[in-house]
């Protein structure tokens, strides 16, 4: 059995951050009652604005810029026949979405599974939820020097995920692929120590998600966060090898919507998770990434 050597290149590092009026006159009998009519139609029409306004809300969501960014995209103009103002910050890491909503300068997050977040809220002491799963992205691994997962050379150099849980979802995937070994209880909690076998001796190069793309030159191939490989210009069907839609992986790391738990009953932030869920996104998704990205609703 052949042990693994393991560089660490890079890690991301960012810090956590009504008026009302009514009108009535009066004059004869028959003109008061008249007026009378007329002022409560008014009254009534502004009652209505009133509520409409009192309605009307702005949530503010922390996204990543491909797919989440251009899904929210699609669902701001139904939220807005609810009454609801969608404003997104796209964001081009983790970290964050997730200080964002703890700090209040955003209501909600796209951007990540479960597992990262239950990650996140083990390391900094935090406790943000989900409210809902919307879609999966396929981990997939790319070719950098060598084109052809049968040419793997011995010592290859593989880039990873530096985040333990997409590292983890990496690993599983070089073990589908019959490059390395876990122990069978490793799961989705796979760690470089999980590994029982390594016949190709190769090298795993961390890197953090957002710098795997622009690294494929200087490895043999690199295993890339779905979401991360649309923007840097890749598509799925360049992948020579993607998660089965239906294994461990599409069961755990569908991405989701985060909030705080004072908040994950807000109406506002319920509504924009049923418009993600909603058929109308759904056939955008599978319109619009071809596989890339895959519904679960």
């Amino acid at each position: 059995m052949k042990t693994i050597t393991l560089k660490k290149i890079a890690a991301t590092a960012l810090s956590f951050a009504v008026l009302s009026s009514f009108a009535g006159c009066s004059a004869t009998e028959e003109t008061s009652a008249a007026a009378g009519t007329t002022a409560g139609s008014s009254t009534e029409d502004t009652t209505a604005a009133e509520e409409q306004t009192a309605e009307s809300v702005t949530i503010t969501v922390g996204a990543s810029i491909t797919p989440h960014t251009e899904i929210l995209e699609i669902a701001k103009p139904i939220l807005a026949e609810q009454g609801i103002t969608l404003e997104i910050v796209s964001l081009e890491d983790y970290i964050t979405p997730n200080t964002g909503v703890i700090e209040g300068s955003l209501d909600a997050n796209y951007c990540e599974h479960q597992p990262y977040l239950d990650q996140f809220n083990a390391e900094n002491g935090s406790d943000l939820v989900s409210i809902g799963a919307i879609h999966y992205e396929p981990f997939g691994i790319y070719a950098g020097r060598v084109d052809s997962l049968a040419d793997l050379p011995d010592g290859a150099t593989i880039a990873v995920p530096n985040d333990v849980t997409n590292e983890a979802r990496a690993l599983l995937l070089l073990e589908q692929e019959g490059f390395i070994t876990l122990s069978e209880d490793a799961g989705i909690n796979a760690t470089v120590a999980d590994i029982t076998d390594n016949p190709h001796d190769i090298q795993l190069v961390e890197l953090a998600p957002e710098q795997l793309v622009a690294t494929l030159p200087d490895v043999d191939f690199a295993v890339i966060n779905g979401n991360y490989a649309i923007e840097g210009g890749l598509h799925v069907s360049q992948a020579l090898a993607v998660e089965a839609n239906d294994g461990l992986a599409a069961q755990t790391y569908g991405n989701i919507i985060v909030t705080t738990p004072d908040h994950a009953n807000d109406p506002a932030l319920i509504a924009l998770v049923e418009v993600l869920q909603s058929p109308e996104i759904s056939e955008y998704i599978t319109a619009t990434y071809d596989g890339a990205v895959v519904p679960l609703y």
